[in-house]
């Protein structure tokens, strides 16, 4: 027998609501217009069983006997759950299976760049899904006609018959055959979508993407999944949002980062720079003495917070350009520089984990 429990990542003593989640998370992953793997599809046929059988409070109370060291397997090619129907309320009193079905969630992927994740954006898609039949409206019949009452179960949506087991003869009952346990027969079908209610269809879909997202956010938009079968309400559409790469720009949460050259004679005598943001270019003060890592921070000019107007701060990081190449009136100059502070040729200064370019790129980074 099947781990149900497992294939859900489930415990026996989970919740309705529980199995209802468990189920929907997964769904989304091994869904086929998300993975047409035939292997994920596989897998996805387990989880639907498990979830099925798991969902259902009857089928569950029986599955749990069985698995608890139960009645497992058949006894005179009768089953567990046929042995079960004998007791716990088989024969007929389950009813026809509706034919309409709530429909399955979708999941797609869009990219949106650095601009577009701060500022929100709206974006047309165009997709494939199940929508409802228009020939038909949903009923999957033609010519305005209606399922007729299934002549093998006459509309119980299940037979019974006697079987015998380690316990004597016992009335079992399944779902039909004929009608696969609708109660029902669809006798003129729909052209168009083949009495399913539902076809395949492009549709484009406006989505509005907010201010502040980043990758992995997901948006849901209720009712614009899947249509379920028999003209079934649609499930979800969740829209997952992956963040395009910046030419220059490095987001670290709400902060923005971005790194800059001086030169050596700007960060010693101070100067006023133009830095390119999403916002456009800002003038940041280069302070005179400034090191090469020491970083400066614009208020308001990083990444707006999701479902808020404030935004956090752009992290400049400043790095100062050593000439490499000077010409001998520029090392003189340079020379006589260094002598009137004081330096010796060889002059060196150690510094401790705590000083200089090894805190401040941990401070810049949280770590």
């Amino acid at each position: 027998m099947a781990d149900y429990y497992g294939l859900l990542g489930l415990d026996r003593g989970a919740s309705q609501d529980d199995i209802k989640k468990a189920y929907r998370k997964i769904a989304r992953e091994l869904h086929p217009d998300v993975n047409p793997d035939p292997e994920v599809q596989n897998k996805f046929k387990e989880v639907t069983a498990a979830y099925d059988t798991l969902s259902d409070p009857q089928k569950r109370q029986q599955y749990d006997m069985g698995g608890q060291g139960g009645f497992g397997g058949g006894f005179g090619g009768g089953g567990f759950s046929d042995i079960m129907d004998a007791f716990f309320g088989g024969g007929g009193n389950r009813g026809p299976r509706p034919r309409m079905r709530q429909g399955q969630d979708a999941l797609i992927r869009i990219e949106v760049d650095l601009n577009e994740a701060c500022f929100g954006t709206e974006r047309d898609i165009t997709l494939e899904s199940a929508v409802i039949c228009q020939k038909c409206e949903g009923q999957g019949t033609a010519n305005q006609s209606a399922p007729s009452m299934c002549p093998v179960c006459k509309g119980r949506g299940e037979t019974q018959f006697v079987q015998k087991s380690f316990l004597g003869q016992v009335m079992t009952s399944r779902p039909c055959n004929n009608c696969s346990g609708y109660g029902s027969v669809i006798t003129d079908p729909c052209r168009e979508c083949g009495g399913d209610g539902r076809v395949r269809a492009r549709q484009t879909i406006n989505i509005k993407v907010p201010a502040g997202v980043e990758t992995g956010n997901r948006i849901q938009m209720a009712g614009r999944g899947e249509v379920g079968q028999g003209g079934g309400p649609a499930g979800d559409l969740y829209v997952e949002i992956v963040e395009e790469e910046h030419e220059f720009l490095l987001r670290d949460g709400d902060n923005l980062h971005i790194a800059i050259e001086v030169s050596f004679a700007a960060a010693s005598l101070g100067t006023t720079v133009a830095v390119e943001t999403l916002d456009g270019p800002v003038k940041v003060e280069i302070k005179a003495g400034t090191q090469s890592g020491a970083t400066i921070a614009v208020k308001g000019k990083g990444m707006t917070r999701l479902r808020t107007t404030q935004r956090g701060d752009l992290i400049v990081h400043v790095d100062v350009a050593t000439p490499h190449k000077l010409s001998r009136d520029q090392e003189k100059l340079l020379k006589d520089f260094a002598s009137s502070r004081g330096e010796k040729e060889g002059d060196v200064k150690i510094k401790g984990h705590r000083e200089g370019l090894f805190s401040k790129f941990r401070d810049a980074f949280g770590r």
